[in-house]
């Protein structure tokens, strides 16, 4: 039987979360693309008998990886990380279909490059955890820094196609402006409506509004929808393209949400 594992995050710089997984019974904790060391430090001081044992890096962005060095030279933590990208400190390189074990749980390696070409998403299929990064966002996707539209599409298609009840663990709270965006794109979505409204009233109350899950994406999230009638529909009423393959509903998404 694995180890009960908690998970909280720690808010970062202005809008990012570092995640943090707690093992109570060993006082052992791991935490999720720190960008900034003193979130984690300051948790650590609040709690002085626990070790931090692992740092896992999705990608090689400045707001993920800022605070490895400090907290590797504090605690002694492992640093795992995208084979294929530069990762301060980097003790373990991984790819897709690498498994590793953190605090007790195999996690599941996947590559999902598009945001950046080397990014991986780390997937618990026991407990149905899915820490992404900035692929998937509550609502949206990560902009397009270094891969193509075509690769970013196949990484959100094989995450959209785990379990429906994954916990979607991303790093930023971009989640209300993701579905202003999204309501723009499919405005008679009725679940999308509700989720808007809820997450309206979250935020308003200084709540947090992760973490997503996979079955909610796929109701809301217009990224994941590029199959839809409704999404193409308005796309076709911005630009009079009627026929679109879903890689090019895709790329017409992302390049309007960049200007949005």
């Amino acid at each position: 039987m694995s180890n009960m594992i908690t998970i909280d995050a720690l808010p970062a710089f202005t809008d990012n979360y570092i995640w943090l997984l707690q093992d109570p019974e060993q006082q052992r904790c791991a935490v999720v693309d720190p960008g900034d060391a003193a979130p984690v430090e300051a948790w650590l001081d609040a709690h002085p008998k626990w070790q931090l044992s692992d740092i896992l890096i999705t990608h090689h962005h400045f707001d993920h990886v800022g605070g490895i060095e400090k907290l590797k030279q504090r605690t002694g933590a492992r640093v795992l990380g995208p084979a294929s990208e530069k990762i301060p400190g980097r003790d373990v390189s991984l790819k897709q279909g690498d498994s590793v074990e953190v605090l007790g749980h195999t996690l599941q390696v996947i590559e999902v490059p598009g945001h950046t070409l080397g990014h991986i998403a780390y997937y618990q299929a026991q407990q149905h955890w899915l820490f992404c990064g900035d692929t998937l966002f509550a609502g949206g996707c990560g902009r397009l820094f270094e891969g193509t539209p075509a690769q970013m599409h196949d990484s959100l298609s094989r995450l959209a196609a785990l379990p429906e009840q994954t916990a979607v663990y991303c790093t930023h709270e971009y989640t209300l402006s993701n579905l202003r965006f999204a309501l723009a794109a499919e405005p008679g979505n009725k679940a999308l409506q509700q989720r808007t409204q809820q997450v309206t009233e979250w935020r308003e109350a200084g709540e947090i509004s992760l973490p997503s899950s996979i079955g909610l994406e796929l109701k809301t999230n217009p990224f994941l929808r590029c199959n839809e009638l409704s999404v193409n529909e308005i796309l076709q009423e911005r630009d009079g393209r009627s026929q679109r393959t879903p890689v090019e509903a895709f790329a017409a998404l992302r390049s309007w949400k960049d200007s949005f």
